[in-house]
């Protein structure tokens, strides 16, 4: 609606010739439309003030016409005016009534506008400047979080870290085992379980004879374990026994099977046995279960030459390792080897159990 058709609106609003339809229509427009509005105000008060002038120049009027009837009847004594002086004459006669009549035009407006003051929405600039200052406590508060989550993500950022294998947890408490050349110069490390969660670790023993490390998860967000579902096996296990292992050859968990196919390994090294099995880099430090699902060894290297050539160190040698933690630092007294039992279960049921408890090592 463009302005001339707007002020027509406005002015039958404000004579009350709009239909009871039309006029609800109008009254909600003024609602969501504050320029509507404040046009409705201002020509209200255009209009009073327009009658106000009116009233008062039919006032003067009447006055004059008044003054010229009593002096021509002679019921007051005036000197006949005519022209400019004669106005001048009833001015200064009546100017006190006129006065009074004007302050009281001049005060209606300023209340009216007093009105509209009033009941027109107030900026409050107190409270917008306190909320003002509580956006800014807000957006600095949520930079400076924003830099500390960085800080912390720059920490343990997956892709800043290079190289790693696999471990498993031989103790709730954050114990973990793998081989001493996945830890090989390691600056930072973390562990990262099945669920892709993230966890920074230390090294607390390495023994590179043996190729052991054993790892500790410190960190405020690993909630640690009760009980372990598998156990270490202690006497020897024999040719041709069914074996897998589960580790990360890449992002994922995987699972391989095979066989022991040698009580030693390489060139007769009673430290380790050979398995028949596929593995790769990631594999170093998964745990060798047999078909009990107790931990026969420590899966370390491959022989490249051959297919599926794969050496593992003897699982009393873990065993070794973490006495040896002990007696060295008393701060690991209450390490203990796990004492769970999977015997029984099939071999779905036994990976499903473990699974959690095998975690991703990377380094940088």
């Amino acid at each position: 609606m463009d302005e001339v058709k707007m002020i027509e609106a406005v002015e039958r609003y404000i004579r009350g010739e709009m239909k009871p339809d039309e006029r609800v229509y109008f009254e909600q427009l003024r609602k969501d439309n504050p320029e509507v509005d404040q046009m409705v105000v201002a020509h209200t008060l255009f209009l009073h003030e327009v009658n106000e002038l009116a009233e008062r120049k039919e006032f003067k009027s009447t006055l004059q016409d008044v003054h010229t009837d009593l002096s021509m009847r002679n019921v007051i004594h005036s000197t006949t005016a005519a022209g400019r002086s004669k106005v001048v004459y009833l001015w200064n006669r009546y100017k006190r009534v006129v006065a009074v009549a004007a302050s009281i035009a001049g005060v209606t407006a300023l209340t009216f506008s007093a009105l509209v003051w009033v009941i027109s929405p107030k900026q409050d600039s107190e409270r917008l400047q306190a909320l003002d200052r509580k956006i800014n406590q807000v957006s600095r508060d949520n930079n400076a979080q924003k830099a500390e989550i960085n800080k912390i993500k720059s920490k343990i950022d997956p892709a800043s870290f290079t190289s790693g294998g696999t471990g498993f947890l031989v103790d709730g408490k954050g114990y973990l085992v793998t081989n001493k050349h996945v830890v090989h110069n390691a600056r930072n490390i973390v562990v990262q379980n099945t669920k892709g969660q993230l966890f920074k670790a230390i090294l607390v023993y390495n023994d590179p004879s043996k190729d052991i490390a054993i790892l500790k998860i410190e960190d405020d967000a690993f909630k640690g374990y009760n009980s372990i579902p598998f156990n270490f096996k202690k006497s020897s296990t024999d040719l041709a026994e069914p074996i897998y292992t589960m580790g990360f050859p890449r992002d994922q968990i995987v699972y391989g099977e095979g066989y022991l196919s040698s009580k030693t390994g390489y060139q007769g090294d009673t430290l380790s046995c050979q398995i028949a099995i596929a593995a790769n880099p990631g594999n170093s430090g998964s745990p060798v279960l047999n078909k009990n699902g107790e931990v026969i060894g420590l899966l370390s290297t491959r022989q490249t030459a051959a297919e599926g050539v794969v050496f593992a160190i003897h699982s009393k040698y873990i065993g070794k390792a973490i006495e040896e933690l002990k007696k060295s630092d008393t701060t690991h007294q209450g390490l203990k080897l796990p004492t769970g039992s999977m015997k029984g279960l099939d071999r779905t049921e036994q990976v499903r159990k473990i699974e959690d408890f095998i975690f991703m090592v990377k380094i940088n």
